[in-house]
């Protein structure tokens, strides 16, 4: 088995060492001993979460991998007690623990989860390397062509299973075409987002057990979408990302940062926070955030021993947080599915690329739910379909602002634990209907310590 590029490709080696001799991971970056900043992870700048849904992925993959994220430094975070967030539709009351959310730098998560996967002897990682093609024709892949880093090695590397899992840089749409088996259906809603993050000392009585602050746009309004995340990380850090979507974008400069959190999202209460912490880098900034899904397990024909899985089939927004979450479960069913029908059975690949539409779908239709509604997201603006659902959930995050039941119900689906359907049950409908239980909070749910501890009384 080979597969193309790092954490998320690890998954496929995770859930297949068992079932093959050898497992050869193609990586383009030369990777660090630990947790550092590497150029093939750009993203990892920004605030990352890996949702319950995804931590029981991994952990299901990596039995005890939750117990060294945690001793590395690693926060769990329960849903939604330990959660200040300001939804479209008022805030959020802090419920009882619900489900959870695993909150770390990208640096750290990726070097963990690497550590741990290459401890497995039949695992070998192919650093500095270049994925240039597939081998193979119409009917079967056979391998790949590689590179080398400086350019003096190119040679095919064979593969009973290849996996591509590269990212938002995929080629894989193009090499099958250059293989003649036509080109892939593809969707894209770009809400014109972009996105700048930076990496706070917190204030030293609230480096250890503060809640996750949320602000989110307003969908409601027409106005451009701002929002922002302060997640407290490892070592007493925050990592804040503050984001906009067209006519409504951060700045790039730190001066403006605070500034941003301050004055431009629908409440101050990050900005305030910032301004008691010390800032302990500068700004990153992207606009890489549209949605994007390729439809492989579509195509009339699909060669034997290939699977894409991961941000290479479908790249969502960023700022949703289940990039991570779906890549899990996504390599979780490639291992089902090889150990249900077999090493080698016919059509095993068609298989696992049909199974793995159902933990893409669920994302792909939270992120696109909302982004679609922005102005120039996609040609023909939202459907009807579209606006119809999009009326509900407005109903359903009204609802669970006030009624911890339907709260949890649609953490539920956040949370990538259960699929949509969770919100269409005859008592889900009528809660709806009813509205909130509790009447509407004035303010951020921050307790008098949590206000104290981070100076801000």
């Amino acid at each position: 088995m080979l597969a193309a590029r790092a954490l998320t490709g690890l998954g496929g080696p995770a859930g297949l060492a068992d079932r093959v001799d050898r497992v050869v991971v193609v990586e383009r970056d030369v990777l660090p001993d630990g947790p550092a900043p590497r150029k093939g992870l750009p993203q990892a700048r920004h605030a990352h979460m890996l949702w319950s849904g995804g931590v029981r992925a991994v952990s299901d993959l990596l039995p005890g991998i939750t117990e060294a994220l945690q001793d590395a430094g690693a926060r769990r975070t329960p849903v939604t007690t330990d959660m200040v967030v300001l939804g479209t539709r008022g805030w959020f009351r802090r419920w009882p623990e619900s489900h959870h959310v695993l909150l770390a730098g990208r640096d750290l998560l990726d070097a963990t989860i690497r550590t741990r996967v290459l401890t497995d002897p039949r695992v070998e990682l192919l650093t500095g390397t270049e994925v240039l093609g597939l081998v193979g024709d119409t009917g079967a892949i056979t391998g790949v062509t590689v590179r080398s880093r400086d350019g003096d090695d190119v040679r095919v590397i064979e593969a009973d299973l290849v996996v591509d899992a590269t990212g938002r840089g995929s080629r894989a749409g193009l090499w099958l075409v250059e293989l003649g088996l036509g080109a892939v259906e593809r969707r894209e809603v770009d809400s014109g987002l972009a996105y700048a993050s930076r990496l706070y000392l917190a204030p030293e009585q609230a480096r250890s057990g503060y809640p996750i602050v949320n602000v989110q746009p307003d969908m409601r309004d027409g106005e451009p979408g701002r929002a922002g995340f302060l997640l407290p990380i490892e070592d007493g850090r925050w990592i804040v990302t503050l984001n906009g979507t067209r006519g409504g974008e951060p700045s790039p400069v730190n001066d403006d940062f605070v500034r941003f959190a301050r004055e431009e999202l629908r409440h101050p209460v990050i900005g305030e926070l910032l301004e008691q912490a010390e800032p302990l880098s500068d700004v990153s900034y992207t606009r890489a955030t549209v949605n994007r899904r390729h439809f492989y397990e579509r195509m009339p024909a699909w060669p034997a021993n290939f699977v894409v899985l991961g941000d290479a089939l479908a790249a969502f927004n960023p700022l949703y947080g289940h990039g991570l979450a779906v890549a899990a479960q996504s390599a979780v069913i490639l291992r089902d599915v090889v150990r249900r029908h077999g090493w080698g059975t016919p059509g095993l690949s068609r298989r696992i690329q049909k199974a793995l539409a159902r933990p893409v779908g669920t994302a792909w239709d939270l992120a696109v739910g909302q982004d679609v509604f922005y102005p120039g997201a996609t040609e023909k603006g939202p459907t009807l379909r579209d606006r119809l659902v999009a009326s509900y959930v407005n109903r359903l995050m009204h609802t669970a602002t006030g009624n911890g039941r339907i709260a949890r119900r649609v953490t539920d689906v956040t949370s990538l634990e259960r699929g949509p359907e969770a919100l269409l049950s005859p008592s889900v409908l009528v809660a709806a209907a009813l509205g909130p239980l509790k009447p509407a909070l004035t303010g951020p749910p921050l307790t008098g310590d949590e206000l104290k501890r981070a100076g801000l009384r």
